[in-house]
């Protein structure tokens, strides 16, 4: 009887025995392509963690923690203050509101020329004091008006705005001029705290 020899046993194995130069090559692509994965996987680690770290960053800018560049003008120490209108009494709280506008009003150069607080409306149900303020101001501080009432604290926000601008006086080319402003301005009254 024959003996039977399986098939070549093993080619690889005996190519790579008779040549050094494919398993030296061979061994080095599959510890280069090792090494590329682990370099990948690595990278994709690295910018995971950056973008945690700018998301961090964001979340820490809008809660008003940290005081960059971008957001200096509403960092918190510019706004001191809660969010919500102060006062024992939903009046107290009224009156605060008017201080509140009125002094925004007097730092941009307006003068207020009637006020109307409304505390027995239906949004004070819904525990929002309501005020209405008539007001004389350059054209040119309206923007910073506006902008210190709704970016300030407490939060208070311009429902109703509108804009007079005088026949007798108008803008000059320039835009400047005096202009008479109506605001409908209400902020949130916690009752208790």
């Amino acid at each position: 009887m024959s003996s039977i020899k399986p098939a070549s046993g093993n080619a690889v194995a005996r190519a790579l025995a008779g040549s050094p130069l494919i398993a030296v090559t061979l061994y080095l692509a599959i510890t280069g392509g090792l090494l590329l994965m682990a370099g990948l996987s690595i990278a994709e680690i690295v910018a995971h963690r950056q973008a945690l770290a700018q998301t961090s960053d964001l979340l820490d800018q809008l809660r008003g923690r940290k005081g960059g560049a971008g957001n200096a003008a509403t960092s918190p120490a510019e706004h001191p203050g809660t969010p919500f209108l102060e006062g024992p009494t939903v009046t107290v709280a009224g009156a605060n509101l008017l201080q509140r506008v009125a002094a925004a009003v007097g730092n941009v150069g307006g003068l207020v020329q009637s006020s109307q607080v409304d505390v027995s409306g239906a949004q004070v149900k819904d525990g929002f004091v309501g005020l209405v303020v008539s007001c004389e101001l350059e054209q040119p501080a309206l923007q910073k008006l506006l902008y210190d009432l709704e970016a300030g604290m407490p939060f208070l926000f311009v429902e109703q705005l509108d804009v007079q601008v005088p026949q007798t006086t108008a803008l000059n080319d320039s835009g400047t001029g005096r202009v008479r402003v109506i605001l409908g301005i209400s902020g949130q009254w916690q009752a208790g705290k």
